[in-house]
């Protein structure tokens, strides 16, 4: 392996080992939070970040992506291309920190949530500002420093937190902790920009840069536009048609299988640069790689969905209080959602690496509005329960558009992936049932481990995974080899 190929690799590793310990570090400081607080003040929160979240995206309009392809390509321009973005983003910071504004009182919501919007917008700036510095370190392939700052965000954001809730401080301190993480994050950036690449700031409207790097992250801006509405509208559309309470008791189950998601995203570090390579060169590969990362994704989603459906009401109670049985009912229909959002990982990306990314925004727009329509019907008949049932369905279709155009580009063994799913099935079934017996005599720990043993053990006796499937797994996970 060449030295670039090594560092490429070494940085991947740094960068996605720090997004799995956020991930888990996030939903353990959630569940905390979420126990202490209950269900109504959770949902002011989660609603609070949620709007903001979605208005985020207005002010780095897919310039950021832009920002880091143009600096690899051309990095004596780096410098002019950042101050470009850094201008701009003033401008539509203070434009979307007004509309934000203008919604959050417009909806006619209590002062502590409008406290805490206006603190998340500051958030949402400083993020979005940070994400440009970042970018700059990206085309530059190194990715430790923003590890280690991702690592310490999420540190910050827990202790800051914790400390509020333990202490009864006012509920915005949920807020300040995130302002803390993300202060931390703005001018530990800025900070490296100067010291390691001797940048200088100044702002700058060169209009012939502007435009061009406008029309290149138009694609991008749509496509973060699609995502974070698909992802977050739901939460604000609880908040604002049911109420507070009721969100709450959806984000348990959001938060619960959402937190799985850094298991492709593992698989996922490894799937895009070698499918990308396989799709100019080797196209039998890219084609033995999509279909073994989408069934061995199969056969961890599907277990898991059927196992937390059998257990969903020991997994509420335990972590978060008899308050939340409302969410039980609700995680069992979130967590099919799983397996949508593992398979639309290897889809997503040899779309990407093929160069049909459109496609994939553009079914994503479509998903987008199926999935508000969804709420919008569904939340006022079914409240949280009818938030779930949109996902689940709005993520299963995503996953149907997307798969269509997958054998415009390779001609894999659909046939192949049906039948190590119905093994799947199988093997869950049979895990489920026994699971079924022991529950009322067993801890759920101890379910937990027996279910996955049986899963596992009835998997191998009907060949729907074999050892060298176990040691692709270990290397795409933990060698990032594919």
């Amino acid at each position: 392996m060449q030295p670039q190929s090594q560092n490429i690799a070494k940085n991947t590793t740094w960068l996605t080992s720090a997004y799995v310990w956020q991930k888990i570090f996030a939903f353990i400081y959630f569940t905390i939070i979420a126990r202490i607080l209950g269900a109504n003040d959770i949902g002011l929160f989660v609603f609070a970040i949620s709007l903001t979240t979605i208005m985020s995206v207005f002010i780095d309009f897919g310039l950021s992506p832009v920002l880091i392809r143009e600096s690899a390509k051309y990095k004596e321009k780096a410098n002019n291309f950042l101050n470009n973005i850094i201008t701009v983003k003033l401008i539509f910071s203070i434009i979307t920190f007004f509309l934000v504004a203008i919604i959050i009182n417009l909806l006619n919501k209590p002062t502590i949530v409008q406290t805490m919007v206006y603190l998340a917008g500051l958030v949402m700036i400083l993020d979005s500002f940070t994400l440009s510095f970042w970018g700059i370190f990206r085309a530059w392939q190194n990715l430790k420093y923003e590890a280690i700052s991702i690592t310490i965000n999420q540190i910050l954001i827990v202790i800051v937190g914790l400390a509020g809730v333990f202490l009864k401080f006012p509920l915005y301190v949920l807020v300040l902790a995130l302002l803390a993480g993300s202060l931390f994050s703005f001018v530990y950036s800025l900070f490296l920009i100067k010291l390691k690449l001797k940048f200088k700031f100044k702002l700058v409207w060169h209009k012939t840069t502007l435009k061009k790097l406008f029309i290149i992250a138009l694609p991008f801006a749509f496509a973060g536009i699609f995502t974070r509405v698909y992802n977050y509208i739901d939460q604000v559309l609880l908040s604002i048609l049911i109420g507070d309470q009721s969100l709450g008791w959806y984000s348990v189950a959001y938060k619960m299988t959402y937190a799985l998601q850094f298991i492709p995203a593992a698989f996922a570090a490894a799937l895009f640069p070698a499918m990308s390579n396989f799709y100019l060169e080797q196209k039998d590969k890219l084609k033995m790689v999509f279909e073994q990362s989408m069934y061995l994704l199969i056969i961890i989603s599907v277990p898991i969905a059927f196992g937390v459906l059998i257990l969903a009401d020991k997994f509420i109670i335990f972590l978060y209080t008899t308050e939340y049985q409302p969410s039980i009912l609700t995680l069992q229909i979130f967590i099919f959602a799983v397996i949508a959002i593992f398979a639309s990982y290897p889809i997503g990306s040899i779309l990407n690496a093929c160069d049909k990314q459109t496609i994939n925004t553009i079914n994503m727009g479509i998903v987008m509005i199926i999935n508000i329509l969804l709420n919008i019907i569904l939340i006022p008949i079914y409240q949280h329960i009818g938030a779930a049932i949109a996902a689940l369905v709005s993520l299963s279709f995503l996953v149907i558009l997307n798969l269509y155009w997958v054998p415009k580009i390779i001609k894999y063994n659909y046939k192949f992936l049906i039948l190590k799913l119905i093994k799947a099935l199988v093997s869950s079934l049979i895990m489920t049932g026994i699971i079924i017996y022991f529950k009322q005599t067993l801890n759920f720990i101890i379910l937990v481990i027996l279910g996955s043993i049986i899963y596992t053990f009835i998997l191998f006796i009907i060949k729907g995974i074999t050892i060298n499937d176990a040691k692709y797994i270990w290397k795409a996970v933990f060698k990032k080899q594919i």
